[in-house]
């Protein structure tokens, strides 16, 4: 359990750690330090302007009061703002539209690491020494996540910046980390209390670590001049000099790799490919599409939808209300910290929407998960035993207090998920939809779409993938994310795809006024929604290996008789109208409940390429030939896509783009599209 700092403000209004006796920043000019030594000293106002790739990504190792995010932020939005200048005036004098060659940053990374979060209170206190900063501090401070061990993707002005912001130890954080082979950090701002007052942190071991992540002639900076963190750093492949320091400081030390580390953080076949991503063909219609489609414009990439269906979100995404929480365990698994991070990051997607006008129905009233079996009661015990969540995750209630929060006497205790509630999932997905459309109209690379448009063929070609209607051919593309769900194995290509369809039917009920004093979400086996519209969603069945749309009236039946066995006596169930629509949909899941994402793993080639995992062996594999190179899949979200597909999507996107992946590799492994061949590899069973 991840635990704050507890600091206290000395004469002077300087924030201290306690645990440390050290100041979080210099007692004269913090701020103006933060940028000579960080800043300035990496050299990042020259560098972004002449970089190998369009985004920057700088690395820190204590993030504190976010003073060194909050000051890189300032200046990286002054950079921006220069930019947009320098185009409108090259746009107004160079009427041919020719595109300059220079290659300048156009979105920057930032990854951080916090063993001791501070308060938000406390955050908000530190940063008012700040003024000047307050445009910055105040969308910090409203985003800054909640005490959960990993990776929060926080996204700011547009998604032009993001935050990662790993709440742990930072060598135990860095351990998690998905990256690829040539590393993916840039320039480091080696932070965090003096050596004298923190040496658990100021250890050989992270120089080695911080090489690992780094990409060639990455650089670093520090306050300190310490002698054995010179040394260390040389022995880790940084080539080391002193500068002069701030103020009254004599020196600090500076560095640039130039032994560069080599090794991917996880086995040949969990890699996550690369591609240039500079036209995509996206096929589908829910919340998966939408959510890639977004995480492409926000990268100024070309992106074009593909919806067979008239318009989004008719497909698993189109009932009327879907509750949005996580699916956790009583252990870390990667089960659970996928769904952990996937759902704050989601709220947090969602509530950007809502403020910058992109509408949609939605309460976010929390879900009450009931204990409605003894089973599930011990469940919940045992989860709260465990104590591996954050109270403003999930809490464990009693039958009182869960009464209280939902407004209807039930009898039953359970877990609350606070942060959780409802939406309407077809306004959501357009709502997502929109925007990402928005972005894309800021830049050159439109975003098109096709609906009503039924692709029955890929076809890869030497200029890239072209996709066939009965009518038309599209493309080239050069690359295809298929977030088609239940028809996710509907192409040649994919007719592997081990996808398993699960039909389900929500049914909707007329609300009584005692049933319109429901306050949350209540799940039991299935889940009752607040009133919306005069009418509660009540469902949902499931019906294995079937994909049919049908609407049965004996399914509207069993999901009325669900809830009255749950609560027979509960005024709220007995005084339900009458049942006056339903919609079904098949939600599309695998056999270990976890999603896809990734580029499609070809049978043939895996076993071709790691056949030595048949012999019990890790090594001397082959090189995978990728036939169907730039096909990926993103589907199987199951009856949880509200909640997972927005990060999922984000994580394939940044993998794909050779970015910092917010997933850590144990997560990345766990959905990676080659998982159950590899499996199977092992077991010798193909």
């Amino acid at each position: 359990m991840i635990k704050n700092a507890h600091i206290h403000f000395n004469h002077l209004g300087t924030p201290v750690a306690d645990q440390f006796d050290d100041v979080y920043f210099s007692n004269d000019d913090g701020l103006a330090e933060s940028h000579y030594v960080f800043y300035q000293q990496n050299h990042i106002p020259q560098r972004l302007q002449n970089h190998d790739r369009n985004h920057f990504t700088i690395a820190e190792t204590g993030f504190g009061t976010g003073l060194n995010f909050l000051n890189t932020w300032q200046h990286f939005a002054a950079y921006l703002d220069r930019q947009h200048a320098e185009l409108e005036v090259q746009n107004q004098h160079d009427l041919s539209g020719k595109k300059t060659d220079k290659k300048s940053v156009n979105r920057l990374h930032f990854i951080s690491f916090e063993k001791f979060p501070i308060k938000r209170d406390d955050l908000a206190q530190a940063l008012k020494a700040w003024p000047n900063l307050n445009e910055y501090s105040e969308q910090l401070i409203a985003q800054y996540p909640i005490n959960l061990a990993g990776c929060h993707r926080l996204e700011f002005a547009g998604g032009k910046l993001i935050l990662d912001l790993y709440f742990g130890d930072v060598q135990d954080s860095i351990d998690t980390m998905s990256y690829p082979s040539e590393g993916v950090v840039d320039a480091w701002y080696l932070d965090g209390f003096a050596p004298s007052k923190n040496p658990d942190m100021w250890q050989q071991s992270l120089f080695n670590k911080m090489r690992a992540i780094s990409r060639a002639n990455a650089t670093l900076a520090t306050f300190t001049a310490a002698g054995f963190v010179r040394r260390g750093l040389i022995e880790a492949g940084f080539s080391m000099s002193k500068a002069k320091g701030y103020g009254k400081k004599r020196e600090m030390l500076i560095g640039e790799l130039t032994e560069p580390n080599e090794q991917q953080s996880g086995p040949a076949y969990f890699a996550h490919q690369q591609s240039e991503l500079s036209n995509v063909a996206v096929i589908g219609g829910g919340i998966a599409s939408s959510s890639v489609l977004y995480s492409l414009a926000k990268r100024g990439l070309k992106a074009t939808l593909f919806c067979q269906d008239e318009a989004l979100a008719m497909g698993a995404s189109h009932n009327v209300q879907g509750a949005v929480y996580p699916h956790l365990q009583a252990k870390n698994s990667p089960h659970s910290e996928m769904f952990a991070h996937s759902f704050l990051y989601a709220m947090r997607l969602y509530q950007q929407l809502l403020d910058d006008g992109f509408d949609y129905p939605h309460q976010w009233c929390g879900v009450l998960q009931h204990a409605v079996k003894q089973g599930l009661a011990d469940k919940h015990q045992n989860l709260a035993d465990k104590a591996l969540w954050p109270a403003e995750l999930m809490r464990n209630v009693s039958a009182e207090e869960g009464d209280e929060i939902a407004g209807v006497d039930t009898g039953y205790s359970g877990v609350f998920f606070a942060k959780g509630g409802w939406v309407n999932p077809p306004a959501l997905v357009k709502a997502l939809f929109n925007a990402a459309n928005s972005l894309s109209a800021t830049t050159n690379n439109k975003m098109d779409s096709h609906f009503n448009c039924h692709i029955e063929k890929l076809e890869k070609t030497a200029d890239g993938w072209l996709l066939h209607t009965k009518e038309q051919t599209f493309g080239p593309f050069s690359d295809v994310i298929n977030c088609a769900g239940e028809h996710s194995d509907q192409f040649s290509q994919t007719r592997a795809l081990p996808v398993v369809g699960v039909r389900g039917q929500v049914s909707h009920v007329q609300a009584s006024e005692q049933s319109k004093r429901l306050k949350t979400v209540l799940c039991h086996k299935g889940y009752f929604t607040p009133e919306y519209q005069g009418h509660h969603c009540m469902g949902a069945t499931f019906e294995k290996n079937s994909k049919s749309r049908e609407v049965k009236e004996q399914d509207n039946h069993t999901n009325r008789e669900q809830l009255l066995n749950f609560y027979p006596n509960c005024e709220f169930a007995t005084t339900l109208g009458e049942i006056t629509a339903a919609k079904a949909a098949v939600r599309c899941t695998f056999i270990d409940h976890l999603p896809m994402a990734g580029e499609w793993a070809e049978q043939s080639d895996y076993v071709s390429a790691f056949a030595n995992l048949r012999l019990g062996k890790r090594y001397q594999y082959q090189t995978l030939t990728k036939p169907q190179q730039g096909l990926h899949v993103l589907t199987g979200f199951g009856a949880r896509g509200l909640c997972s597909a927005p990060l999922c999507a984000e994580n394939l996107i940044a993998c794909l783009n050779n970015e910092p992946r917010p997933f850590s590799e144990r997560v990345s492994q766990a959905i990676h599209p080659a998982r159950f061949i590899v499996r199977d590899l092992i077991r010798n069973k193909i």
